[in-house]
């Protein structure tokens, strides 16, 4: 709320002078500040995308895994969730590193940018999608795949028609993790990142050392403002949804009484 209401401030003190949406203009014809937040946005987006994908995939083939076997990848998955981000981020910078000396050998030009930040981001958004898609998979009752096999549909029919419709909301909840995670991310950004392509939090810790331009703050209010709006939409059409299968069940219960 604070950052918020001197994203309005008429002055750059930390006092509250005046109401004003000048730092909004000035945020628009900042092209640094657009770049970083354009790099963010990109990042996140495809990185969350690609583990969402990625994350529900390993989810459906740790479900069918032997138990000892789905122990020990479960603790795997959860090293980069307990692992110290500052130990990830310089883990991913020494294997980039030692990427870049390799392919040179190749005669291929490697440089950190897009690829190590979205491959990093990757990495630590991909666990977070299996731990929302398992439990839904746990809830998943079989017989409703059994019986729209039965019924006339093939395996990848009833798995896009019946296991991927079953489990939306834990697939929903992980990409929106990822997406979170990824655009709020610094210490492992700072490590993978490159000269040409900063992130937003990169961004503004290099601003620290000087003096932070109250044209973040607007930027800050506008990501806040969109990310609340983004949950509230979900959360409304999720719980439309759920009316819908109340009602539909309410109808077919009542038609059985018949």
């Amino acid at each position: 709320m604070i950052l918020i209401i001197f994203s309005f401030n008429d002055t750059k003190g930390r006092t509250f002078t005046g109401f004003t949406i000048k730092w909004f203009v000035q945020l628009f014809h900042d092209a640094a500040a657009l770049d970083a937040l354009w790099t963010t946005i990109v990042v996140a987006l495809v990185s969350s995308v690609i583990a969402t994908v990625m994350g529900t995939a390993a989810a459906i083939g740790l479900e069918k895994m032997d138990t000892k076997l789905k122990a020990v990848v479960m603790n795997l998955t959860y090293i980069p969730i307990i692992n110290p981000e500052i130990i990830t981020g310089v883990s991913f910078m020494l294997l980039f590193v030692t990427a870049k000396k390799w392919l040179a050998t190749m005669g291929i030009d490697f440089q950190f940018g897009w690829a190590t930040l979205i491959l990093a981001h990757i990495t630590f958004n991909v666990p977070y999608v299996i731990l929302n898609v398992l439990p839904k998979l746990r809830q998943l009752d079989q017989s409703l795949v059994e019986a729209a096999m039965d019924l006339g549909c093939n395996p990848m029919q009833a798995f896009l028609k019946v296991t991927i419709h079953e489990i939306k909301s834990g697939i929903v909840a992980g990409f929106l993790m990822s997406l979170t995670f990824s655009m709020d991310d610094f210490v492992v950004s700072y490590f993978t990142t490159g000269a040409k392509h900063q992130t937003l939090s990169v961004m503004i810790y290099a601003m620290t050392k000087k003096r932070i331009s109250p044209e973040i703050n607007a930027l800050s209010t506008v990501i806040f403002i969109a990310v609340l709006a983004v949950l509230v939409t979900v959360n409304l059409l999720e719980r439309r949804n759920e009316k819908r299968l109340k009602q539909g069940s309410l109808k077919w219960k009542g038609g059985a009484a018949r």
